[in-house]
Order: C-alpha cells, then sequence, then structure tokens
C-alpha cells in the first residue's frame, strides 16, 4: 500500500499504524466475512499529519477475499 499524499490538503506527511483490528467481540464489525472463524479482519490506519484526516485501508488478504464473501457485493 502506497500512500502518495493526502486527499484533502495535499500533504505528502501521511503516517500509517501497524494493522489494527477491524472489530468484533463486542464492537462492530467493519471487515465482516473478511477475516477467520473466530478473528476479524485488521486494516491499516492512515492520518495525515497536517490535517488529521484518517483514513483505514483493509489488508491485501482481505482485499482478496471481497469476490468471494456472501457479505460484500460490487457497488
Amino acid at each position: 500500500m502506497k500512500i502518495s499524499h493526502c486527499t484533502n490538503c495535499g500533504s505528502r506527511n501521511q503516517y500509517r499504524s501497524e494493522p489494527v483490528s477491524a472489530g468484533g467481540g463486542h464492537a462492530p464489525n467493519y471487515l465482516p466475512g473478511l477475516g477467520g472463524f473466530f478473528k476479524a479482519e485488521k486494516f491499516h490506519v492512515v492520518v495525515c499529519r497536517q490535517c488529521g484526516l484518517t483514513r483505514f485501508f483493509a489488508r491485501e488478504v482481505a482485499l482478496e477475499k471481497l469476490g468471494q464473501s456472501e457479505k460484500w457485493r460490487e457497488a
């Protein structure tokens, strides 16, 4: 995943987290059907240091499962 610039302010000063859980358990599951049986999928959080815009990006392994998942359909 390569983030070149902020879509809000144009800054190239972006920070990315290590993969964090996309939910499950007592929290909503933001990537349903893309994780394991007892494990929610993870995503990276990217924050712009200039304006604070925060974006969530699914990992490659989750993107590969989108076509087979009953929980997702093409928009």
